[in-house]
């Protein structure tokens, strides 16, 4: 059968699953108005395989409202990232509530160990410095050698799977170990994070 394009009205929900799966594969924006080239009885778009293991690659590591920030990926004048936006305006909604201006402080829950580690590991422009940020999680006694991944985008899974192994190591000992010192973690912080019984 002749493949054909032509136009196809998208519902929100067809629109919020293509720009899902957009974020996950990187693939630039498009209107909401998509132009299909497929047999004129097909409805349904199945994903290509590229798109399906650019998602589950981009995803490795992601927690729930966890943003990828310095990890980000560039492709050509663009930044990509996994976080969905809602995450993105809710740090940025919560950071003005509290009045911070900073960066940082929009890009993450912003809790007590994110602000600890923003002292640690954050440059003069705001962006991680990796080596900082391996040097406290081995301060943490936080094994990451499995983490060799290197491939596009390695820095924000490295930083958010650092995140979520440090906070339960800090919270189950009570304690961050930082270059300068060692900290006191806030009971609420233990409470939150200490693996349960």
């Amino acid at each position: 059968m002749a493949k054909r394009k032509r136009k196809v009205e998208l519902t929100q929900e067809e629109r919020d699953e293509r720009e899902a799966q957009r974020v996950a594969a990187h693939e630039p924006e498009q209107s909401e108005v998509a132009v299909m080239e497929a047999p004129i009885t097909e409805l349904g778009v199945e994903p290509s395989e590229e798109a399906i293991e650019a998602r589950e690659e981009s995803v490795d590591g992601v927690q729930d409202g966890e943003v990828a920030g310095e990890g980000d990926v560039e492709d050509g004048s663009r930044v990509t990232t996994v976080v969905l936006a809602k995450y993105k305006d809710r740090y940025i909604e919560e950071a003005k509530a509290r009045g911070d201006a900073n960066k940082a402080s929009k890009r993450s829950n912003w809790d007590w160990l994110a602000q600890r580690i923003a002292e640690t590991c954050l440059d003069d422009k705001h962006k991680i410095n990796m080596n900082s940020f391996i040097e406290l999680l081995d301060l943490n006694e936080v094994d990451h050698s499995k983490w060799t991944n290197r491939n596009r985008g390695w820095e924000g899974r490295f930083r958010m799977t650092g995140r979520v192994v440090l906070q339960k190591v800090v919270a189950n000992r009570g304690t961050l170990v930082t270059p300068n010192g060692e900290l006191q973690a806030p009971r609420e912080f233990v409470d939150k994070y200490k693996t349960k019984a």
